[in-house]
């Protein structure tokens, strides 16, 4: 990103806070919308007395954990598929299925199995993103030159090699692909899941500032999500760097 983009983005930030501080105080309310320096002074309250940190730690971990193994089940099945074609095309109704269905009605299943802890955020995680591990990594196989494939084949060369010099350096830009999109949904499922049954957590936060008509402690909330979202985003940018630049150097070696 060179400097005349990010000063463009932070006019267009500067411009959007001031509008809504505007709205805010002259035209809607706070009690609404809130307003950027109420929520900012919230931020550092929260930030002061530890209580983002604990919120964040649970949120960010449920989501995390979730993520991790909806990451390696799901790619492990979707190389699993791409190596047996025509059984991916017997099971790829029922995965359609499973991905067309909102997993969200899920989760008061999800409570009741599991309880209010951590195992069912967890399981909500997972299932809002092993699907997209699974399909992304199945695209990622089929997009490998087949002419590549054979020559190795002619050339009686082990499948393991072909593994490791083929097919995962076509997969992983796909799987860091279904990674960034898979942020987003490992948030919503654990927000989710407090939303519906926990005792802390910025989902439960929101929820609580919402009960007690507190907008700006929902506005608090949503904004420290977005930020989590967006740090968690720009990691995954790095690696997904460092990965494909090891790869291409391991490719010229």
């Amino acid at each position: 990103m060179n400097f005349r983009d990010a000063a463009i983005r932070l006019v267009i930030l500067v411009a959007i806070l001031a509008a809504w501080q505007y709205a805010a105080d002259r035209v809607i309310g706070t009690f609404w919308i809130s307003s950027p320096s109420l929520i900012a002074e919230r931020l550092w309250l929260l930030h002061r007395n530890g209580d983002l940190y604990w919120h964040a730690e649970m949120t960010v971990w449920q989501a995390f954990v979730g993520l991790v193994f909806g990451l390696v089940v799901g790619v492990a099945l979707g190389l699993l598929l791409g190596a047996m074609p025509r059984v991916a095309s017997i099971v790829d109704p029922f995965i359609m299925a499973l991905y067309s269905l909102p997993r969200v009605a899920l989760a008061p299943l999800f409570i009741l199995w599991f309880g209010i802890g951590l195992l069912s955020k967890v399981v909500m995680v997972f299932s809002l993103v092993f699907i997209v591990f699974v399909l992304n990594t199945m695209n990622g196989l089929r997009e490998i030159d087949r002419d590549l494939i054979s020559l190795m084949r002619t050339m009686r060369a082990p499948w393991p090699y072909v593994i490791r010099k083929v097919q995962l350096p076509s997969v992983v830009p796909w799987v860091f692909a279904a990674l960034r999109i898979s942020i987003g949904l490992a948030m919503i499922g654990s927000v989710l899941g407090e939303l519906l049954g926990a005792n802390r957590g910025l989902g439960w936060y929101i929820e609580d500032a919402g009960g007690k008509l507190d907008t700006t402690g929902v506005f608090a909330g949503l904004v420290a999500l977005m930020i989590v979202a967006v740090l968690a985003n720009e990691i995954v940018k790095l690696l997904e760097r460092w990965a494909l630049g090891a790869g291409r150097r391991q490719g010229v070696e």
